[in-house]
């Protein structure tokens, strides 16, 4: 028996295939849209996933503004940071932070969900959100995804 033929191939640098994707998020929930870009990000829908490799797609996220939340959260859903100085907390509900960028709170989301070291970092590069229907990858060709027939 060959053993060779029963070893498993491990994605790298050099062999994975990247795409350009593009997401329209308008009329989706914050939470169920930002799962499912994770997971392209993240590339755990391909077959030759590796969880140590970047072999996720570049996504393009577009009409960040029309997304929903449910329930209460646009009053009472709060995103915490810090100043790094005494006393320097600082929190923003869902409202506040959509009036000043839309874009963020869909970033945020996404960030949230993926891993937190230099992968998730590198990542979160491949992430492009934009307010509006235009975005300034047309050169790439990206290919539209519809997240309703996604699992």
């Amino acid at each position: 028996m060959d053993t060779l033929s029963y070893k498993t191939i491990s994605a790298n640098k050099a062999t994975v295939q990247k795409e350009w994707v593009l997401v329209d998020a308008e009329g989706q929930t914050l939470g169920r849209l930002a799962s499912k870009i994770a997971i392209l990000l993240r590339g755990k829908h391909k077959t030759n996933f590796t969880p140590h490799v970047d072999c996720g797609d570049n996504v393009i996220v577009i009409n960040s503004e029309k997304i929903k939340l449910s329930g209460n959260k646009w009053s009472e859903k709060s995103y915490i940071r810090h100043t790094g100085y005494p006393g320097g907390q600082r929190s923003l509900t869902a409202t506040e932070l959509f009036s000043k960028d839309p874009a963020r709170l869909v970033e945020k989301s996404v960030k949230g969900m993926l891993p937190k070291n230099k992968l998730g970092a590198a990542l979160f590069r491949n992430l492009n959100v934009v307010v509006g229907a235009e975005h300034s990858h047309e050169a790439q060709k990206p290919i539209t995804i519809n997240l309703n027939e996604v699992n």
